[in-house]
């Protein structure tokens, strides 16, 4: 039954962006660019933006479906079934007792193999999901640590948060496809050129489309990064109602001194991983980064 919801809200959800799009390209072709002298309603394109929403929602929807495996073949990771050793039952003992109180299945349980302390949530829907903790988290953070960081996830999971941010992802991408092929289209082709016969500058029309694949695959990276920042601080606050706020403002402090003892000690070796999981950047970076900075978030939680 639940499933059934989940696919009426995607379908209802999809239909809903399909016709905000619809009018809100309609009025800006026939309303808002003729009153400053641009008319291009003769080459706006029902079809263009079908294609865009397909390519767009397609792509984003069928990485969701498959990302629970796609995970597991990027990871050299074990899935924990029957909890063999201490650390493997507080690992499965917290899901277990989270997915019961929050009435969902339990996710997949999974530990990969990697020195940097981390955690992640993946799968389609918050009943077919999975969590999976590196052994560095294991081996750097305490029992109630790695009990705050699980919950962390699961808020995750509760939240919708990878549904959520694979719609946004999906707009993002119906916006990059459609813009720069519309204006492809208009540079390579125009309407005047068209109606007389004549060809446009496909070269010059690929080189705009390339460049305004980039610029505008940036300014979704944005939208898309701000939205995953604001999730995270959401996620901590779940954590802090099951497990108390201190454990997970622990849990940061942990994560954080691991991070500034392996830049220091590495200096510029996986600076990537660290900078991902502390989320301190500076400048344009940190509107790109996916999480924010610690000590923010520890300023979050004590503000609970």
């Amino acid at each position: 039954m639940k499933s059934l919801k989940g696919i009426g809200l995607l379908i209802i959800s999809n239909i809903l962006i399909y016709l905000t799009l619809s009018i809100t390209v309609r009025v800006l072709v026939n309303m808002v660019l003729p009153a400053f002298g641009i008319d291009v309603r003769g080459a706006f394109s029902q079809e263009l933006l079908v294609w865009s929403l397909v390519i767009g929602f397609g792509g984003a929807f069928i990485s969701l479906l498959f990302s629970k495996q796609m995970a597991r073949a990027m990871l050299d990771c074990t899935q924990i079934t029957q909890p063999r050793t201490h650390a493997e039952q507080v690992i499965y003992g917290s899901v277990q007792e989270i997915a019961e109180r929050l009435q969902i299945t339990m996710p997949e349980v999974w530990v990969y193999d990697s020195p940097d302390p981390n955690a992640f949530a993946t799968g389609p829907t918050k009943n077919s999901a999975m969590v999976a903790v590196s052994t560095g988290l294991l081996a750097n953070l305490r029992e109630d640590e790695v009990k705050a960081v699980l919950a962390h996830e699961m808020g995750h999971v509760f939240n919708g948060d990878m549904f959520s941010t694979t719609v946004l992802a999906g707009l993002m991408n119906t916006f990059v496809h459609y813009i720069s092929n519309f204006v492809y289209q208009m540079v390579a082709q125009p309407q005047g050129d068209r109606e007389e016969g004549q060809s446009g500058s496909p070269i010059l029309g690929f080189v705009v489309y390339i460049f305004l694949q980039v610029v505008l695959s940036v300014l979704a990276m944005l939208v898309i990064s701000w939205h995953s920042r604001r999730r995270e601080y959401a996620a901590d606050a779940f954590s802090a109602k099951v497990y108390g706020k201190e454990s997970m403002i622990k849990a940061l402090q942990a994560i954080d001194r691991w991070v500034n003892r392996a830049q220091f000690e590495y200096t510029t070796q996986d600076a990537l991983a660290t900078m991902k999981i502390s989320g301190n950047t500076s400048g344009f970076l940190h509107l790109l980064a996916t999480h924010p900075p610690i000590e923010e978030r520890v300023a979050a939680l004590e503000r609970l």
